[in-house]
């Protein structure tokens, strides 16, 4: 099977969940026998160095082409579109250039499989038709209007909340409109799936996870023989992080920085605003954006996730649960993961809740070393990467067969 996967990213180095996701499936399609080639944008909003030769990690794939991408927020763009129809959120990564080489490409080559890596993709569906006969796959990282439907019912300045609300019915808008216009639907979660289903979605789909090669997460749990330091990791211009993290610092640290006074807490992640980044609190220290993200997430045994937005799973839990963290996340960080409360996570949604969850891993060491390990068990056993990649593949072909009987 010859898969084209086209990206709204280059996804390298794999600091985020997007990008983790793309390479994660990608990597065991081939594995699986798949031939995988990657058309991705190189945007300015997350610009990467691009290397040669292949990076080790994007070694599996057939082909590697990138485009400059400008897709900055102009705030006479983001003026002007208030006049318009047209979905700001995606109108962003609407590209001649990225379309021009997409054409080049389809021209050129024949392929059996297009995955387009999220919604913000479906701006060349047209061009696809034109040009290719293949089967065009949506894979839906979240209900992106969701998220940006969450976003803003946790917005208190007005102006804000009415510009992002208006936004935010563009995108939906958007976002149903294109439903039924894929041949086959990839959703990140059971949950996402029904939602696609209430919307009007009726074509073929599955509901498949992110996967992770086991053999990648090795479990080192050399910090639960000191005192527990909390974490939290995550791209600090992605507007649910902020939220979340800067909730955390105002409602629930005060709260834990005062039972437990020695307690740690330290946060990475790049571009953080200008707030996050000069942080003076007691206890509270900003990494800045690590160079390893398993290493910074293995020296501390407790991660905190406090998301309040967002949509789709949440890589960052997986990843650090495939780690052996103990999770404290809400029950919107939860979402798509079918881990047990207090067996495989724990669940917080106040500031009371995360302290006393905090409290019962400080009281609780044993315990903890539990939930390490049936964390990482869980993931093992729910997420495979090899084997969430063979059930796509063999969505995938019986979908071609309808598709072109």
């Amino acid at each position: 099977m010859r898969i084209l996967q086209l990206s709204k990213k280059y996804p390298f180095p794999m600091k985020d969940g997007e990008a983790i996701a793309i390479i994660e499936l990608s990597k065991s399609l081939v594995s699986n026998g798949c031939e995988v080639h990657l058309l991705a944008m190189n945007t300015t909003r997350h610009h990467a160095s691009i290397q040669w030769p292949i990076p080790e990690p994007l070694k599996h794939y057939t082909s590697i082409q990138t485009v400059e991408v400008d897709n900055r927020i102009n705030t006479w763009d983001a003026f002007t579109n208030l006049f318009s129809s047209d979905s700001y959120h995606i109108s962003r990564f609407v590209s001649i250039e990225f379309e021009n080489k997409l054409v080049e490409i389809l021209q050129a080559q024949e392929f059996d499989v297009i995955q387009l890596e999220t919604l913000y993709l479906a701006p060349y569906l047209n061009k696809i038709r034109k040009y290719s006969n293949a089967l065009v796959a949506m894979r839906a990282h979240n209900i992106e209007h969701e998220i940006w439907e969450r976003i803003t019912a946790q917005i208190q300045f007005l102006p804000k909340k009415i510009y992002l609300d208006y936004l935010s019915r563009k995108l939906r808008k958007f976002e149903i409109g294109r439903l039924n216009d894929y041949d086959f639907l990839v959703a990140i979660t059971d949950r996402d799936l029904n939602k696609f289903k209430s919307l009007g979605y009726k074509n073929g789909c599955i509901s498949i996870p992110v996967g992770f090669t086991a053999n990648d997460y090795y479990t080192n749990r050399e910090s639960f023989q000191h005192k527990p330091s909390l974490s939290f990791i995550g791209s600090l211009d992605w507007l649910p992080n902020v939220e979340g993290l800067q909730w955390f610092l105002k409602e629930a640290w005060p709260l834990i920085h005062k039972e437990y006074p020695d307690l740690q807490f330290y946060f990475a992640g790049r571009k953080a605003p200008e707030e996050l980044n000069g942080i003076k609190l007691k206890g509270v220290h900003y990494a800045g954006e690590v160079s390893h993200a398993k290493d910074f997430i293995n020296q501390h045994s407790i991660m905190v996730v406090p998301l309040f937005a967002g949509s789709g799973i949440r890589i960052k839990i997986l990843e650090a649960m495939a780690l052996g963290r103990v999770v404290i996340t809400s029950t919107i960080g939860m979402e798509g993961i079918p881990a047990i409360d207090k067996e495989h996570v724990l669940v917080a949604n106040n500031p009371q809740e995360f302290l006393e969850a905090i409290g019962f891993c400080i009281k609780n060491p044993r315990k903890m070393l539990e939930i390490s390990q049936k964390a990482a068990d869980f993931t093992k056993e729910q997420f495979d990467s090899h084997q969430i990649a063979g059930k796509v593949i063999d969505a995938y072909q019986d979908a071609i067969q309808q598709h072109n009987p």
